[in-house]
């Protein structure tokens, strides 16, 4: 039997002011508009030494990845968004810019279908994927010649922990894994979209059909979406695309494909933190308990902090970055990138 994880409930570290504890503020904020001005300045040193990747990921799929290199030599960390989001989404360009700044090599993973890549491969995303994740680390890999440190955000978190948990058996040279608010039961979680704050469901259905129509767009000869037009019920929606484009018989046959409870984490060897709060609105803090507890996993879990949010202020660094950060510099040395102000690595 594995060793039980170890939990961690630090809320004498997070302790937002009374104005940011609302979950749903938190949530939100995570994304927000607002936000964005200030979070693209600070990322400009970052965006301006970016390099474009396409990488082969085998079976023919390509993934995009945008590569920052900070110090020479400085180890490679891969940022990969939740579901819907991007390699621009304010979480990632927020984090990656910290890791910039410390000298880390940063590369900026987008999924099948996210952000601008819907041209790139003929199917259609889905969560199930894992192969082709796993195939761009190993390709992440051949380019930088050191293991990854890999950092993931809700489905992003999903990807990266299942990718570590069968790293042997998939070649892949891993440092560590950081999954910020990651997807745990796909049942549950689609549950409380139904179930909770309709503003979600509704975020999610329409940032959904934009990615949709823009593969239709593009794939017209192998997607013709007109019968599912208005169908904006994110359960008849999953439905109606796994039965008519992946090889799933049945929703919950799908659902369960990337669930990561039950025993799919007990294999897990690479030493990796879960951060993950307890009044999540997207993720039920419950499927916690159904978790494998591998010796090399770690649960941090706050009382607050929203789906991804974790903001103890509007501007800077969320709590969340500023532990991944001190996470991923705690076993490195390296100098800053030059004219960043960023001082040495711990």
């Amino acid at each position: 039997m594995p060793a039980p994880a170890q939990l961690q409930v630090p809320a004498e570290d997070f302790q937002p002011p009374w104005w940011l504890r609302n979950r749903h503020l938190q949530s939100m904020l995570a994304s927000v508009a607002l936000r964005r001005g200030p979070i693209v300045r600070r990322a400009r040193p970052l965006l301006a030494a970016q390099q474009e990747l396409l990488l082969d990921c085998g079976d023919e799929v390509r993934l995009q990845c945008w590569r920052s290199s900070g110090a020479a030599g400085g180890p490679p960390a891969v940022v990969l968004h939740g579901w819907e989001g991007s390699a621009e989404s304010l979480y990632v360009l927020s984090l990656s810019q910290q890791l910039y700044e410390r000298g880390f090599d940063v590369f900026r993973l987008n999924l099948r279908d996210h952000g601008e890549t819907h041209h790139l491969n003929a199917g259609l995303f889905h969560s199930c994927r894992l192969a082709e994740v796993c195939g761009a680390l190993r390709a992440v890999g051949r380019i930088t010649g050191q293991p990854l440190r890999l950092v993931g955000f809700s489905l992003g978190g999903n990807f990266l922990l299942r990718a570590a948990a069968q790293a042997h058996s998939a070649q892949l040279d891993l440092h560590s894994v950081v999954a910020v608010s990651p997807v745990l039961d796909p049942h549950e979680t689609l549950r409380a979209l139904e179930e909770g704050f309709t503003g979600y469901a509704r975020y999610f259905a329409r940032k959904w059909w934009r990615s949709l129509r823009k593969k239709e767009a593009v794939w017209p000869q192998q997607y013709d979406l007109r019968e599912l037009r208005g169908i904006n019920d994110l359960r008849r929606l999953t439905d109606e695309l796994i039965r008519r484009y992946t090889e799933f018989e049945s929703l919950d046959e799908y659902l369960y494909g990337y669930s990561i409870t039950g025993e799919r984490l007990a294999t897990l060897e690479t030493p990796s933190l879960v951060i993950t709060s307890l009044d999540d609105p997207i993720i039920p803090a419950q499927d916690l308990r159904h978790l494998a507890r591998p010796a090399r996993l770690r649960l941090v879990v706050t009382p607050r902090g929203g789906h991804c949010g974790f903001l103890d202020r509007l501007t800077g660094p969320t709590w969340a970055e500023r532990r991944i950060v001190a996470e991923l510099t705690a076993t490195v040395s390296r100098p800053a990138v030059p004219g960043t102000g960023a001082e040495e690595l711990a």
